[in-house]
């Protein structure tokens, strides 16, 4: 039974379950785990994170409209304590804008709109969180910290498509402070020419061919993501959607531009949302409009889009067995998700619908799935294996 956990506007967060062998209407529950109604707008949660232990507790990052971080742990009975609050000290409250939130283990990674990168480590139960800084560009759109936390990547408003060795970009930025140098942000413009990377970048995407009247082509990157786990040599597959609903796939290893460049998959006011999904050549993505729907990588075809949602997916979070997205118009919604086809093009023999939603008292920000269902899942495959088992042979034992 997966368990989706959602932030809004005014910091509340909650928790969302969803039991496909329920009654028809009890399936989903609906809990609050948090209230922050009495906070205000300025408490309101732009990024969730979510860490798993061993002993069934779940740690919980979230990143908060008036720049402040809060840390919980959140037990198996829905029962959420905070651990750790600290604050980005970077920006003014009324400029934070968090793009990038990753837990990993006993290390919390964040990134604002203007490229205050921060690197919090836990440790200790007890002990106060110590903290790295960096730079980054400014006007960045989104960041995601890679599957192997080695690399993460970032795109914005005229800011390429970049991958950034994790360790190497904290130590750059402590050199840099060293020696009083200009961090990357820093207000003065690069020249387009020059291609020269960062200390800490290992690569940069290069803009896509001049248009049909020679002109260069604008760069207007709205979010990204990994697609796949990075290998040994380093390789990474990103995707990366634009305001023009242009969606485009990097292979670090076969150059700088694109090796497949969608156009047009957001209909209204180009991509806002991107995710992988857990099939093969799967992606989930959002306009600016009302519509959500599936994409197949290898052509770029839509697979199935979701029907009924009246206002804009703000936030889409996969699991190995459904989908939960948020919208402007105040609902979680639970879809079903199906495989793409063996052959790209050809229709898919089932479609995504929407199996259930629910009405937040606000509007929910974003929604994240706790990881629980895949453990779930395989135990429950192992029980339906051993099962199986007892029926191989005859009743009289005749057959092993």
């Amino acid at each position: 039974m997966p368990r989706f956990l959602v932030g809004d506007e005014l910091g509340s967060i909650k928790s969302v379950t969803y039991d496909a062998k329920a009654r028809p209407d009890s399936k989903t529950q609906l809990r609050t785990l948090y209230d922050g109604t009495g906070s205000g707008r300025t408490r309101g949660i732009q990024r969730l994170a979510i860490s798993g232990r061993d002993d069934d507790t779940l740690i919980l990052a979230s990143a908060h409209a008036d720049g402040s971080f809060c840390l919980s742990s959140l037990t198996g009975d829905d029962q959420l304590q905070q651990l750790h609050q600290w604050r980005e000290t970077r920006i003014k409250s009324e400029q934070a804008f968090f793009i990038g939130l990753a837990i990993s283990e006993n290390t919390v990674f964040s990134c604002t709109s203007h490229g205050a990168l921060r690197l919090s480590n836990l440790g200790e139960e007890a002990g106060l969180p110590t903290h790295k800084l960096a730079a980054l560009p400014s006007r960045l759109a989104d960041w995601r910290l890679g599957c192997n936390k080695e690399t993460f990547a970032y795109g914005g408003d005229e800011v390429d498509l970049s991958v950034w060795n994790t360790e190497r970009a904290f130590q750059a930025s402590a050199s840099s402070e060293d020696a009083s140098s200009t961090p990357p942000n820093n207000t003065k413009k690069r020249k387009r020419a020059n291609d020269a990377l960062f200390p800490g970048e290992v690569w940069r995407a290069k803009n896509v061919p001049n248009d049909f009247l020679g002109l260069r082509q604008p760069v207007h990157n709205t979010c990204l993501t990994y697609i796949s786990p990075s290998g040994s040599t380093g390789q990474q597959h990103l995707l990366a959607g634009t305001r023009f609903g242009d969606l485009r796939r990097y292979d670090t290893r076969a150059g700088r531009r694109p090796v497949s460049d969608f156009k047009s998959i957001g209909k209204i006011g180009g991509l806002r949302t991107i995710e992988r999904g857990f099939y093969e050549h799967e992606a989930f993505a959002s306009d600016q409009g009302s519509s959500l729907f599936a994409l197949d990588l290898r052509n770029g075809g839509i697979l199935y889009s979701y029907k009924g949602i009246s206002g804009a997916v703000t936030s889409v979070s996969p699991s190995p067995s459904f989908l939960a997205s948020v919208a402007l118009d105040r609902y979680t919604r639970i879809h079903s998700t199906f495989p793409p086809p063996p052959v790209p093009g050809k229709r898919a023999d089932e479609r995504g619908t929407t199996l259930e939603k629910v009405y937040m008292t606000t509007v929910p920000t974003v929604v994240a799935w706790d990881q629980r269902e895949e453990a779930e899942a395989g135990e429950e495959e192992d029980e339906n294996i051993w099962e199986a088992m007892k029926h191989v042979g005859g009743s009289d034992g005749e057959r092993a």
